[in-house]
């Protein structure tokens, strides 16, 4: 039981309590729940890869964003990780292509623009003749400096853009913190 509330514990956003949780529900599972949960893991692990052209996850050699036709091939947003990509998708808004670069640009990580896939999106961009970039990536010192350098690399080739930061809805003004703020006012819009 400890050794399975231990691999539970390495999850991203896992803490104790909820390793040991998901630990008991688990071993109140019949035997073959366990097993069919079991392969799952091992055949998504062996499986699921990254689409040869957006890096997203995929068991396909394009993901199906990719391969969709009735996407917008003018448009590429650019996201950190696939995670950042599903939460546009959830949004049902966008409708064009993605690249997900496989993090942000951190030189106290040792992580520098070399290890993420900024050549392919470059390539890309020049070779499909591509109308717009969006850059989505976070409002951080890392999702700053990735987004600056991008734009410099980008702006030859195509329109660059960057989503607007602001205020969440539902929030309150006073309570939002003087960068939210100042976010806000940059990324105003028009009113019609």
């Amino acid at each position: 039981m400890a050794r399975l509330i231990d691999h539970f514990e390495r999850l991203p956003g896992i803490g104790p309590r909820t390793a040991q949780r998901l630990s008991l529900y688990l071993l109140r599972q019949p035997e073959d729940a366990i097993r069919s949960f079991a392969e799952a893991l091992v055949a998504a692990r062996s499986q699921v890869g990254q689409c040869q052209k957006c890096f997203h996850l995929s068991a396909e050699p394009l993901c199906d964003i990719c391969s969709n036709f009735a996407r917008d091939k003018e448009f590429i947003c650019v996201v950190a990780d696939s995670r950042d990509l599903l939460a546009l998708e959830r949004t049902r808004e966008y409708k064009g292509l993605y690249h997900v670069l496989g993090g942000l640009i951190s030189p106290m990580d040792g992580v520098g623009p070399e290890m993420l896939m900024i050549s392919n999106l470059v390539s890309r961009v020049d070779e499909d003749q591509i109308k717009e970039v969006i850059l989505a990536l976070t409002p951080s010192v890392e999702g700053d400096t990735t987004s600056l350098y991008l734009s410099r690399l980008l702006k030859p080739f195509t329109k660059v853009t960057r989503i607007a930061y602001g205020l969440p809805v539902g929030s309150e003004l006073e309570y939002a913190d003087e960068v939210t703020l100042s976010r806000a006012l940059e990324g105003r819009t028009t009113m019609d």
